[in-house]
C-alpha cells in the first residue's frame, strides 16, 4: 500500500512508522550507545532560538552491519553558565515518540529537531517499507546537514521503531501484507507491538506525536472516491491517532503531551485535497477534543493539534500542486513569507512543554495567518484596492 508522507499539506502520508530491533549498530556520524547524560544542555529560551539537544543513541536492528566511525559528540557545552533570561522551554529528562518520520524534510523531522534542541530524548516510528532506506541514509550521513541544531550540535535519535499504524495488533494484519517483501526482516510493527517494545526498552514516554496520514485516492474528487478509499483515508489519517494514543497512554507519565498534525481542509474547501482526506482531518480535529477530555480526566495528558500550512516536502510534491498552494499562501496570508518546518517544530516544542500546561483540546494554526482570511486578496476583483504588500 503506497503511502505518501503526511507533511506539508498533511495529505497522503508516510504510513505508520518504523523501528528497529536490538542489534546495536554504530551508524554514520552518530555515537550509538552514547551516554544519555551527555554534555550539559542549554535551555530553549524561545521558539525562535532552540539550543542544545540530547545525546543521540541509535539502536538499528534491521541491519547487522556495524559501523565504528565516530565523530565529535552532537552536544556542545554552553558557552556561558549565566542564567537564561525569559521563559525557557526545557524538556530535559523528557522522552518523545514521534510516529511518521521517514525522511529529513517533513514536519515530523522538524518536530523531532525542536524537541531534541529543548533537551528531549527522541524515539521515532517509521513506516516499515521506508525503514531500510531511512536507517541507511542516517548511517551514511545523508541527513547530517538536516540534523544540525541551532547551537551547531547534531540531533540524535535514540532508537527507530518499525510501525504501520493502520494495524492495531498482529491479528489485524492480512496474510498478503505479512508475506510482502517490503515487510520482511521487520517485526513488532503494529501499534500495540510498537508500544510494547517502547515500554520494554524505556519504560515510559512523556511526549507523543502523530505525524502520519495516507489517502490512497487523495487526487480524486470526493464524489469519485470509493468507499474503500474513503475508509482507508480515515483509518490511516485519523483513527491511527486514536489507536496510537490508546496504546501509548499506559506508558505516558502524568502531565505528558500528545499532538497531531492537521490541515485547514478540515474546515475549508481545498480543491484537489480529495479521497476523503478532508473528512479525515475533520475527524482528527474532532477526536482531538474528545481525546483531550478523556485523556485529561483519566491520565492528566494534554491533547492538541497543529494545523500547519503548506510545506514543500517530498510527500507534498508527489501530490502535485504544493507549489501552487505555497504561492497562494504567499500572496494571501497576512504574513507574506514561506512557512518553514522549523516554525511548526517550535510550536510543537512549546505545546509539549510546561509553558502550555493549560492548553488542551486546541487546534493551533501555524500557517502565517492564512486561516484567518475570508477571500483571496490576489483576486482581480481587488485590483483597485490599496492592499498592503510586503516588499521585503
Amino acid at each position: 500500500m503506497a503511502a505518501t508522507a503526511a507533511c506539508s499539506l498533511q495529505m497522503a502520508a508516510v504510513k505508520p512508522c518504523i523501528s528497529s530491533s536490538h542489534r546495536g549498530v554504530k551508524a554514520g556520524v552518530a555515537v550509538v550507545g552514547g551516554n544519555s547524560k551527555g554534555a550539559s544542555w542549554t535551555k530553549l529560551s524561545s521558539a525562535s532560538h532552540i539550543s542544545s539537544g540530547q545525546p543521540f543513541l541509535r539502536s538499528f536492528t534491521s541491519s547487522s552491519v556495524k559501523f565504528d566511525k565516530v565523530v565529535t559528540r552532537a552536544m556542545a557545552e554552553s558557552s556561558t553558565n549565566k542564567p537564561i533570561s525569559g521563559l525557557p522551554i526545557d524538556l530535559k529528562g523528557k522522552r518523545a515518540f514521534i510516529a511518521g518520520v521517514a525522511d529529513d524534510n517533513g514536519y515530523g523531522w522538524a518536530i523531532a529537531k525542536s524537541l531534541a534542541a529543548a533537551g528531549a530524548e527522541i524515539l521515532v516510528g517509521t513506516w516499515v517499507p521506508a525503514l531500510n532506506i531511512f536507517e541507511t541514509s542516517l548511517r551514511r550521513g545523508k541527513f547530517d546537514e538536516s540534523r544540525v541544531l541551532p547551537d551547531g550540535s547534531l540531533m540524535e535519535i535514540t532508537k527507530i521503531y518499525p510501525l504501520d499504524a493502520i494495524y492495531d495488533k498482529l491479528e489485524d494484519v492480512p496474510e498478503d501484507v505479512k508475506s510482502n517483501k517490503r515487510y520482511s526482516g521487520s517485526s513488532k510493527w503494529t501499534v500495540q507491538e510498537c508500544a510494547e517494545s517502547v515500554k520494554q526498552d524505556f519504560g515510559s514516554v512523556d511526549i507523543l506525536v502523530h505525524s502520519l496520514a495516507n489517502g490512497p485516492e487523495v487526487s480524486k474528487p470526493l464524489l469519485e472516491t470509493s468507499r474503500n478509499g474513503y475508509l482507508a483515508a480515515l483509518s490511516a489519517s485519523s483513527y491511527s491517532y486514536v489507536s496510537l494514543l490508546k496504546h501509548f497512554i499506559p506508558l505516558m507519565n502524568p502531565g505528558g503531551s500528545s499532538l497531531s498534525l492537521t490541515y485547514i481542509a478540515s474546515e475549508r474547501i481545498i480543491p484537489g485535497y480529495g479521497g476523503g482526506m478532508s473528512s479525515a482531518k475533520a475527524a482528527l480535529e474532532s477526536d482531538t477534543r474528545v481525546l483531550a477530555f478523556e485523556a485529561g480526566r483519566k491520565h492528566r495528558i494534554r491533547v492538541n493539534a497543529i494545523s500547519a500550512g503548506p510545506l514543500r516536502s517530498r510527500a507534498a510534491k508527489a501530490i502535485g500542486f504544493i507549489d501552487t498552494m505555497i504561492e497562494y499562501s504567499l500572496a494571501n496570508a497576512p504574513l507574506q513569507k514561506e512557512l518553514s518546518a522549523d516554525e511548526v517544530g517550535n510550536t510543537a516544542a512549546f505545546l509539549a512543554s510546561p509553558l502550555a500546561s493549560a492548553i488542551t483540546g486546541a487546534v493551533i494554526y501555524v500557517d502565517n495567518g492564512l486561516n484567518a482570511m475570508g477571500v483571496g486578496v490576489d483576486s482581480p476583483i481587488f485590483k483597485d484596492l490599496d492592499i498592503p504588500t510586503d516588499k521585503h
